[in-house]
């Protein structure tokens, strides 16, 4: 078995990317309120601030800060994978299984950096910044213009769609 080093802090702030293992897939934006829920239900259990988010068809962006004392992001992104996997099901989606047994939707990895110093808590912000004005996509609120989404403790999520060729 691989043993993956991770540089984990107690208390750090992290950048994330997780990605479905189908590129084609839409199915955190077509079912995000699914996933806002897998990561609302995590972050009752194992408390964490989201600093950003960026949800994109196939794969997201986020910047967390863990607790004082709390190193287990690895422990928050199985929750929240297995939690909106499980809903997923739940709703009729057909979702495939590997030969592991384990449905074939997440990429079994996520990529994670350890946020360093304002400098580069600033250059990830700008490559989430930059990962919703391609071209290929335009940006679509996920919750309704003038909504606080502090209601929801829960960041305003600014969600790319594909642009559909004319």
């Amino acid at each position: 078995m691989v043993h993956y080093r991770r540089y984990r802090v107690a208390g750090g702030t992290y950048f994330f990317t997780v990605t479905l293992r189908n590129r084609s897939s839409n199915a955190l934006v077509q079912h995000v309120d699914l996933l806002r829920d897998a990561f609302r239900s995590v972050r009752t259990e194992r408390p964490f601030t989201i600093d950003a988010i960026v949800i994109l068809p196939e794969h997201l962006h986020t910047i967390w800060t863990l607790p004082e004392g709390d190193a287990d992001y690895s422990g928050r992104w199985r929750a929240i994978k297995s939690r909106f996997t499980h809903e997923l099901h739940t709703t009729g989606v057909s979702l495939t299984r590997d030969n592991r047994g384990e449905y074939r939707l997440w990429q079994r990895r996520f990529w994670e950096h350890m946020i360093r110093d304002e400098r580069d808590y600033a250059h990830h912000i700008a490559l989430m910044h930059g990962a919703i004005t391609k071209p290929s996509f335009s940006a679509q609120r996920v919750m309704p213009s003038g909504f606080n989404s502090d209601r929801l403790s829960f960041p305003l999520v600014v969600m790319p769609v594909p642009v559909r060729a004319a």
